[in-house]
């Protein structure tokens, strides 16, 4: 009998497919880790339009992931979000995070500067969640 993985490869229904060679989110122990989330809309693959609509569904895509893990927002634990212009998205980000959060407390962040993001994209968020097992 072999041991069980220490590292769970996690994808859940209703997510959005992977568009390379990688997995949506995997879970250690108590802590689950997603991958950098875009503003994709899981029922088509396809990104949504709109600026802060796209920022929206990316930090949605990426709290359905730690929802099926049973852990909310504020079990975040750390966020990095990549934007391809700080000037203009960074206060899009700021209050879609502050909806969503209900105006805090906040998770620490660290927001980078990037060239280009993937299919041309101009947002993606990864998070590290603290969800223990029941």
């Amino acid at each position: 009998m072999s041991a069980p993985a220490r590292v769970q490869i996690l994808s859940p229904a209703g997510a959005i497919a992977p568009t390379g060679t990688w997995s949506l989110a995997t879970r250690a122990g108590d802590f689950v880790f997603v991958a950098g989330m875009r503003g994709i809309d899981p029922a088509t693959n396809r990104l949504v339009d709109g600026d802060e609509a796209r920022i929206r569904q990316g930090f949605v895509n990426m709290q359905a992931i730690a929802q099926s893990e049973g852990a909310t927002l504020q079990d975040a634990v750390r966020l990095v979000v990549y934007v391809t212009d700080m000037d203009r998205l960074r206060p899009l980000v700021n209050a879609v995070q502050e909806a969503l959060w209900a105006g805090g407390p906040y998770p620490p962040r660290t927001i980078v500067e990037v060239k280009n993001l993937n299919q041309g994209d101009i947002f993606e968020v990864e998070g590290t969640f603290y969800a223990p097992r029941a």
